[in-house]
């Protein structure tokens, strides 16, 4: 099935959303949740699946349901249709402050990306979002990076979601190693391990966390500057003292 030719604008800056214009009869597939408006005559719908396959019978739905769930995503998917005669647009934000990523999945190598588990957003109709595991069983265990990954295949446009800033690096027969959780999607073409940091010193001393995401070979790979862990990680001890601060004023108005 090709996909819906959609066009699109990624708006703001630190906390971005994306708004895909829709022409009659063309959808757009997107995270349960994502949704920031939506204008007259657009319809949606939660269906089992992305509806790359239509012809899929309810129980080849389930098992693709059934997978997503393995990634921690909701089994149903929201369907956007514009059922008007004019363009209208529908706009999808993502969870928690960051970038949008537009990935034109037809110039991707074999037209298929990899994407950590919770950084699928929205894409055209025709998109399939599936599951892969990681290589390494051990990248999943140790390194922060998740076992079971999410891949994106088809010949349009899918938006990707990060955290803080996002930058984009093309390998060609080359190595990067990263820090964990920062890997945000990367070609099929690279082969992703995870490897430790360095001695021992290093590991315990250094700051930098015992293990290290290493890409390697020819493609791109979008990284993120701050991942939902480092993020609550940094507001955690804040939100403690808030807490207790808020405790004490209240106490001392009550005396």
């Amino acid at each position: 099935m090709r996909s819906h030719e959609i066009d699109y604008e990624i708006k703001g800056e630190s906390i971005q959303i994306v708004e895909v214009e829709l022409d009659p009869r063309e959808t757009v597939v997107a995270e349960a949740g994502a949704m920031l408006f939506m204008e007259d005559g657009i319809v949606f719908e939660t269906k089992m699946g992305d509806g790359s396959e239509p012809d899929q019978g309810f129980f080849g739905k389930l098992v693709s349901a059934g997978t997503r769930a393995l990634t921690g995503e909701s089994l149903f998917m929201t369907h956007f249709t514009n059922q008007g005669a004019s363009k209208k647009k529908v706009a999808f934000s993502a969870p928690y402050p960051g970038t949008v990523i537009p990935i034109d999945l037809q110039q991707s190598p074999n037209q298929e990306l990899i994407v950590q588990k919770d950084g699928f957003l929205c894409a055209a109709l025709g998109t399939k979002v599936s599951i892969t595991l990681n290589k390494r069983f051990g990248s999943g265990l140790i390194g922060g990076e998740g076992f079971i990954l999410q891949k994106l295949q088809g010949d349009g446009m899918a938006f990707v979601h990060a955290g803080g800033t996002v930058i984009e690096k093309q390998l060609n027969n080359e190595t990067l190693r990263i820090d964990t959780g920062c890997v945000v999607a990367f070609e099929s073409t690279l082969d992703f391990d995870i490897q430790s940091a360095g001695g021992l010193k290093s590991m315990v001393f250094g700051g930098e966390g015992m293990f290290l995401a290493t890409m390697k070979g020819t493609g791109k790979v979008w990284l993120q500057s701050m991942p939902i862990r480092k993020l609550i990680q940094a507001i955690a001890p804040y939100g403690k003292n808030a807490t207790k601060e808020a405790s004490s004023i209240l106490g001392n108005f009550l005396e």
